[in-house]
Parts: C-alpha cells; structure tokens; sequence
C-alpha cells in the first residue's frame, strides 16, 4: 500500500533542491521526461506525503498556489530557462538511504504521470483549493499553500488507505 513501508526518520531537514535532484536523477536513469512543471509536482507529493506520514516537513521551502499547481518559486526559477522541454541536467543525489527509499515510493505512485496529470489531480485537491481561496483558475497567485492543510489533508488519505 501507498507508503506504509516505515523507514527511519532523520532528524534533519533537506532543501528542495536536494528532493529535486533525486527526481531528476530518477529521469535521467530511466530515460524518462521531466519538464520543470512535473519536477514541481512530484517535489510537492514528496512533502505532503512525509507530512502526513512523519508529522514534520521533507524541507522547509514552501509552495505557492499557482495557476498550474503548486510552485516553489526557487526552484522554478532554477529549472525555468528549460521551459517546457524536458530538464537536462547531470545530478547525483546525496539523500540518506532512508530518504531515498521514501522518494522512491513517491515516484512508483506518480512518476509515470505526465505533467498534466499531475496538475490536474493537484486542481482537485484541498491544500491547493484553500490556497487559491476561490480565486478563478487563470489568476495568477502567490498563496502560500499552508504545510498543516496538507499534513491533514494527506493524512487523512493515509487513515482511508489503512481502513
């Protein structure tokens, strides 16, 4: 089942970029297409996910509810000179074993969703909808999306998946 597989927790915080790295290793690896668009999705599925599962966040850095989903503004801004093509970049993950594991589970359940995908199911879900606070789907906006909305909004998707 989606991630019950319990691994140690590190006491430590990563930053966004380190999560990213992974992600973009795992694509170079498996000849697989990541536009900066899905790299902002699945970094975002990491966090929430460790939320919901260890009660604190993967890294610090925080989304923004933008018209495409959720945005680190930081890391789109690294990533953006690649527009819509896929991100080209050498990168070797340095996450613990634990961290990797963890990643890797959120890939097996969303890294063979396409970008569009990945938006849509995020346009579905309450942390980005609280964000957006109504707002129509084309305005542009800089709402944070609140790490508690998705801690508990996550976690009640882990309890659901336990019953």
């Amino acid at each position: 089942m989606l991630f019950l597989m319990l691994v140690k927790v590190v006491g430590s915080l990563f930053t966004c970029f380190e999560v990213a790295d992974y992600f973009i290793w795992l694509a170079n690896e498996t000849g697989s297409f990541i536009s900066n668009l899905k790299l902002q999705k699945l970094v975002y599925y990491a966090q929430a996910w460790y939320l919901a599962i260890y009660e604190k966040p993967l890294f610090n850095e925080d989304f923004e509810a933008w018209i495409h989903g959720p945005v680190i503004p930081d890391l789109y801004s690294k990533y953006k000179n690649f527009g819509w093509r896929p991100i080209q970049e050498d990168v070797e993950p340095d996450l613990p074993d634990d961290i990797e594991s963890f990643l890797e589970e959120v890939a097996d359940e969303y890294f063979a969703c396409d970008a569009y995908e990945l938006e849509k199911m995020t346009h579905l879900e309450d942390p980005w909808i609280e964000a957006r606070k109504g707002l129509p789907m084309d305005k542009p906006s800089s709402n944070v999306i609140r790490k508690p909305w998705m801690k508990e909004y996550y976690g009640s998707k882990l309890e659901e998946e336990e019953d």
